[in-house]
């Protein structure tokens, strides 16, 4: 408090004892003036109610910035730690198969083939890291879309990558399945980037189903475009969050995940000049789907 100044003046306005109190860092000289007799001053002289106005405005503005500041420096550490528990999670998954297929590659009585095998798995699997990294830092840089985009069969693109997805979700007692077979039509994507959107969606299914479950895709398309649905069993999607999915940090009803998953795969479909959208079914579950047009 700068000479002149005073504090307790809450006391005067509420009637109410307070616990205002200030320690001297040099020799002063501090005046107290009985509620009673501030009371008079005021009556006696009205341009000292502004001026009290104008102090306790202050002190609460500023007592706003300093709560506002710890308010946010909070918020970030608590983003940054379940950003952190997300990486940490979808990397897990990658790791534990490139550890299993290391295991099983270096057994004495490996062969050649499981080997070559392994070494391939293995080359998917960093290759899987590498792209969820890029993924991330893509996201929170904020940075425009540089991607070159090809014309792609599109049944050729998304078979091989479910196969793979499928390994990994019969680990957690999930079992993908189609229930038509994708056409062969020219789409303009860039495939490593559309292949984190179904990475992306597959792990939301599997992580709302722990006790296993079934995840349907469906391929729908005419003369525009292309639009996957990609459907669960498990408890669909709850209100709370509904109108909120695809927005970065957005989660509900998880113990680990970034919240950016969902917000990633809706920037990556953009970028293709696509979107995407959810929705609950009828008899329980969720379904997520998104459209990309058609090449030329």
């Amino acid at each position: 408090i700068e000479p002149g100044g005073m504090f307790g003046e809450m006391a005067v306005i509420e009637h109410r004892p307070r616990s205002a109190s200030a320690t001297a860092t040099k020799p002063s000289v501090v005046y107290f003036i009985p509620r009673g007799e501030m009371l008079g001053f005021i009556e006696r002289s009205p341009g000292l109610a502004p001026t009290l106005l104008q102090l306790i405005s202050h002190r609460l503005r500023e007592f706003n910035r300093l709560f506002m500041s710890e308010i946010v420096q909070a918020e970030q550490l608590a983003v940054v730690g379940r950003f952190a528990r997300g990486i940490v999670h979808d990397l897990k998954n990658p790791l534990n198969i490139i550890g299993l297929t290391a295991e099983l590659a270096a057994a004495p009585t490996a062969s050649a083939e499981l080997r070559s095998q392994s070494a391939v798995r293995i080359r998917k699997q960093v290759e899987r890291i590498s792209e969820l990294v890029s993924e991330i830092l893509y996201f929170t840089q904020g940075k425009s879309d540089t991607s070159v985009l090809a014309p792609t069969n599109y049944a050729d693109f998304i078979l091989p990558v479910v196969a793979e997805l499928q390994t990994e979700a019969e680990l957690k007692g999930a079992r993908i399945e189609f229930a038509n077979q994708p056409p062969p039509l020219k789409i303009l994507i860039e495939p490593k980037r559309l292949r984190r959107v179904l990475v992306n969606l597959t792990h939301t299914a599997t992580d709302i189903m722990p006790a296993g479950g079934r995840i349907t895709r469906r391929v729908e398309w005419d003369d525009t475009g292309v639009i996957t649905e990609v459907e669960d069993t498990g408890p669909g999607i709850a209100s709370e969050i509904l109108d909120r999915l695809f927005q970065a940090f957005a989660t509900h009803g998880k113990t680990h995940g970034t919240g950016l998953g969902l917000s990633i795969c809706k920037k990556i479909i953009e970028d293709h000049g696509g979107r995407i959208w959810a929705r609950n079914r009828p008899g329980g579950g969720a379904i997520f789907a998104f459209a990309l047009p058609l090449a030329g």
